[in-house]
């Protein structure tokens, strides 16, 4: 129950966008995530519980989030006393484009309530960044510069309700493979990512080089998600680009 938590002071982590960022990564990982009492997650029905991997029948399934929380808490940046809250606001196969993440649409809404939600259950609360990746659906209507309205608009709006206009935003390129074989309509999303990160203010891109899919790891013809191990490096990346906007 949310009162539960009423009396631990959160550092709170904000995470949106599409299935890359909700994870669907499976696959081998040498050191997987192990749960740690410091740190919660809450899920968009509102439950709080330890942070951990999911599971998809017998996958685990990775989650850029829970490795940039793991380097957050073990390099230091949770000061005694604090805990972690992940807030996972992301779903799959959503976009602007379909009316999911616009200022008034559904899923930016939940969001929002779960941040504001999370902000009232301690004065001591603070939001410490705002991490996304999507875009993949959006290619569906590849124009840069409406998908650049839109994401300004969403990390602005964010902002304002967490109150802190410098509040970190990290956002990332598409799985490699994935990219390659779709460049056509991929370039015009990426293209506005990159420049609303360029122009927001502390804010950063996170490339995703070197990075493999589900097919590359596992062989299962899934080449538009990133495999478990490669959320976890990437989640190493987004924490690092974190670190140097702060």
């Amino acid at each position: 129950m949310l009162h539960d938590y009423k009396n631990d002071a959160f550092d709170i982590i904000i995470q949106g966008g599409q299935s890359n960022s909700e994870g669907c990564g499976i696959g081998p990982l040498a050191h997987p995530y192990e749960p740690h009492a410091e740190v919660c997650m809450m899920e968009n029905d509102f439950t709080i519980m330890t942070a951990r991997e999911k599971v998809w029948g017998n996958d685990a399934v990775g989650n850029y989030v829970l490795s940039f929380a793991e380097k957050y808490y073990y390099n230091g940046n949770l000061k005694p006393g604090r805990k972690l809250l992940l807030l996972l606001a992301a779903v799959g196969g959503t976009s602007f484009h379909a009316n999911r993440w616009g200022l008034e649409d559904d899923l930016f809404l939940i969001m929002i309530n779960m941040l504001k939600t999370a902000l009232e259950l301690n004065p001591e609360n603070r939001p410490v960044a705002l991490l996304w990746h999507q875009g993949e659906s959006d290619t569906q209507n590849p124009v840069r510069d409406i998908h650049y309205k839109n994401l300004s608009n969403l990390v602005n709006k964010t902002r304002q309700v967490a109150g802190r206009d410098d509040l970190p935003f990290v956002a990332g390129n598409f799985v490699p493979q994935w990219y390659k074989e779709n460049t056509e309509i991929s370039l015009p999303i990426v293209t506005a990512i990159r420049d609303v990160c360029a122009d927001i203010g502390h804010a950063a891109f996170v490339e995703s080089d070197g990075l493999q899919s589900n097919d590359e790891k596992v062989g299962n013809g899934d080449i538009i998600h990133f495999s478990r191990e490669a959320l976890y490096f990437l989640g190493h990346r987004y924490y690092d680009a974190f670190i140097e906007i702060k």
